[in-house]
Parts: structure tokens; C-alpha cells; sequence
């Protein structure tokens, strides 16, 4: 692919003819004509893309494929990531939440709470009072947010045997308390939990715990087909 066009090329990777992810044409097709052209994330890893490249695979991380996507058919579009690894609910909202404001996006995507979930101390009223605190503030500045239910990452290769009954439980909780906030709230909710991938060892990056690009692909064809549910495509 060219330097300056990652998606160049696109129809002759693998990932075109990925069952779950993009096809060729497929995101120009959902996104045709729409409106956005502020867009920001705010969260933990699985904002900021880490995640190792899969031959065959586009090598973007799932929010920057999405911007480009975004950008192919709003070329004003701008764009800010403010993703940190390792951050909990709370540090995301401290941290990243007052620039993505001043930022002004009418997109914004919302993704935190995994590393609260990861822990024995997590407490889910808690993180459901940040995620809600970030919406909100997003909303009453006139984006329209996306909020996202992530891959147990119980199946991740780095957990034990013997503590991953413990850590899906609480990943299953705080997807299912997403869900429930993305309904009350009104946001466009993408549900990454529970698909067939995250199961897969292959589907995660050499540090056992990120998922690789071909994940960072299918999570991206999920909100794009999101989007285009919401455009009535």
C-alpha cells in the first residue's frame, strides 16, 4: 500500500475477503455523505490502537481506520486521539475529557473501564458514574458519542487458567453495564463482546493481552456498520 494512502490496494488483502471485517467499497457505501467533520476518542489502549500488524492486514489501529474512513468522505474532517494505555475510568474522564470538550468534536468515541474491570477492586457503579460523567459532558456539547462493549479479554493468552472464570465475569459485567448506559443515554453502542475472535489465540498481539491489527479490523467494521445503521444505510 502507498505511504500516503494505507487503504490503497485495499480489495487485493486478505481483510477484504475477512468475513469479519470490511469489504472492498463497504465503508464508502455506510458513510456516504456523513456529517461529521470533529472527531475525537477519548480512553484506554483499546483507544490509543495498541496491537501488533497481521500480514495481509491494513496497519492502522481501529480509530485511526475509522478517521480515514470518516475522511474519505468528509475530507474537512479533524481528528483527535487522546488514548492512553493502562488508564482507569476515572483518569480517562481527569485527564482527557476537559481537551476533548475544548476540542469541540460533534463524533466523539468513549472507551474505558477495561482496566478497571481487569482488577479484583473494580467496582462497576463507580466506573458506569465516569463513563456516564464522559457522555453526558460529550452530548450536552453537541457530539454524538459511541460507546463500546470490548473483547473479554479473558481469553487473552496472558491470563491463568485458574483466574479467568474470575476476570470474565467482571469483563461480562462491565460490557453488559455499558450496554445498559448506551441505551439510557442514547449513544450509538458497538458491542465487541462475545465475538467469535476473541476466543482465538491468534487474535491477540505477542504481548498476550492487546488484540492484533486483524482484531483492531474487525472492531473497526463493527463501528462502521454502526454508523451506517445510524445514516438509516
Amino acid at each position: 500500500m502507498a505511504a500516503d494512502d494505507p487503504l490503497a490496494g485495499y480489495d487485493r488483502l486478505a481483510e477484504a475477503t475477512d468475513p469479519y471485517c470490511l469489504a472492498a467499497g463497504e465503508a464508502a457505501r455506510l458513510l456516504a455523505g456523513h456529517p461529521w467533520k470533529r472527531f475525537a476518542v477519548i480512553g484506554d489502549s483499546v483507544a490509543s490502537g495498541v496491537g501488533d500488524p497481521v500480514p495481509g492486514y491494513v496497519e492502522l489501529a481501529w480509530c485511526d481506520r475509522i478517521r480515514v474512513e470518516l475522511a474519505a468522505q468528509q475530507p474537512d474532517l479533524v481528528y483527535l486521539n487522546l488514548g492512553v494505555r493502562e488508564l482507569r475510568a476515572a483518569e480517562v474522564r481527569a485527564t482527557q475529557l476537559d481537551e476533548a470538550l475544548r476540542f469541540g468534536p460533534d463524533l466523539a468515541l468513549v472507551v474505558a473501564g477495561g482496566n478497571d474491570a481487569l482488577r479484583r477492586s473494580y467496582q462497576p457503579d463507580a466506573v458506569d458514574t465516569e463513563l456516564a460523567a464522559m457522555v453526558e459532558a460529550l452530548q450536552e456539547a453537541g457530539a454524538e458519542v459511541i460507546t463500546v462493549g470490548i473483547f473479554d479479554a479473558s481469553y487473552a493468552p496472558s491470563f491463568p487458567v485458574a483466574v479467568k472464570p474470575q476476570v470474565s465475569e467482571r469483563m461480562m459485567t462491565l460490557s453488559r453495564r455499558t450496554a445498559a448506559l448506551a441505551a439510557r443515554l442514547g449513544t450509538l453502542h458497538v458491542n465487541c463482546t462475545g465475538h467469535p475472535t476473541e476466543r482465538d489465540p491468534a487474535s491477540y498481539s505477542a504481548d498476550g493481552i492487546h488484540g492484533n491489527l486483524r482484531s483492531h479490523g474487525i472492531c473497526a467494521a463493527l463501528t462502521i456498520r454502526r454508523l451506517g445503521t445510524h445514516l438509516g444505510r
